[in-house]
């Protein structure tokens, strides 16, 4: 059903901030999601604005996204990336791909492919094909030091469809070739008009292991406002420990986000509000621990 209200969510990670990258972190948030707020102003689609938003943040050498990825144990920058429309269930996904600076435009490419998730070389190939390849832009900040997390975006376009999008830069000295959960639909993010839209961050092979993303969508679907979903997310985590950050968005374009990081950069923006951006965000029932900026 159409709506003439939007609204968007994106998040630089489930981490530690340093008290020195914390404006960092909030200027990087708030520019990501001014600008997947300017793609819903005009009456652009959730995908795009989500694809936008992270496309932000992965130019930011801030985050472990991007020009910021981290180096693996062989010193090969590998990345990931999703994105998933929820008017259609149409997933895109690479994982472990080399080369690409951008990962989560060559996702969105393989929106309407048959294929859901391509990996390593192959991905690679039609990397190369679609013309996603190349080196960092000049003046790059050279890769990070993996200390962060995945970033993402979620959001609700004026037509009531939602859709999430992630990046992810590995994690320094990591196994060559290893995945967590972002680019797995059902793990690290899903997105569905019928009930809304999520995006994870942390502990990669945990969420994995619980299909986090897949367990908020039933929890929405049971009738969960977002923030308690979200809340009830971190308690399943705990059968098999680790650490996260969420934020989610239904279809009526309620949001919600819970963290047990010691920090979670996010920003949010609804139609008439401007943007709020925060690294130690205020659960939505709470007072705030931050003000925004």
């Amino acid at each position: 059903m159409a709506t003439s209200a939007w609204a968007l969510i994106v998040h630089g990670g489930a981490t530690t901030i340093a008290d020195a990258e914390r404006d960092a972190y909030r200027r990087g948030c708030e520019a990501a999601a001014a600008v997947g707020r300017d793609v819903l102003v005009d009456g652009g689609s959730a995908v795009d604005a989500v694809v936008a938003a992270v496309h932000v943040l992965e130019s930011d050498p801030t985050f472990n996204a991007g020009i910021g990825a981290a180096r693996n144990a062989d010193g090969r920058v590998q990345r990931d990336a999703a994105v998933m429309d929820g008017e259609t269930l149409d997933v895109g996904a690479v994982a472990a791909v080399e080369g690409v600076v951008h990962p989560v435009d060559f996702a969105a490419s393989l929106l309407r492919d048959e294929e859901v998730l391509l990996v390593g070389p192959g991905a690679e190939r039609v990397a190369a094909e679609r013309g996603f390849t190349g080196p960092p832009p000049d003046g790059a900040e050279p890769p990070g030091s993996g200390t962060h997390n995945t970033v993402g975006c979620v959001a609700l376009d004026r037509e009531g469809h939602l859709a999430a999008a992630v990046s992810r830069g590995g994690l320094d000295g990591s196994r060559p070739g290893r995945v967590g959960d972002s680019p797995l639909p059902g793990g690290g993010f899903f997105a569905d008009d019928e009930v809304g839209a999520v995006v994870l961050s942390g502990s990669g092979e945990q969420i994995a292991r619980v299909s986090l993303a897949a367990w908020v969508e039933h929890r929405l679907r049971d009738g969960l406002v977002p923030q308690k979903a979200s809340a009830h997310a971190l308690d399943r985590l705990t059968r098999v420990g680790g650490e996260a950050g969420l934020i989610a968005i239904d279809r009526d374009g309620r949001m919600g986000w819970a963290y047990s990081s010691p920090d979670f950069a996010l920003a949010h923006v609804t139609d008439g509000e401007p943007v709020h951006a925060y690294t130690r965000p205020p659960h939505p029932t709470t007072d705030s621990e931050e003000e925004p900026r």
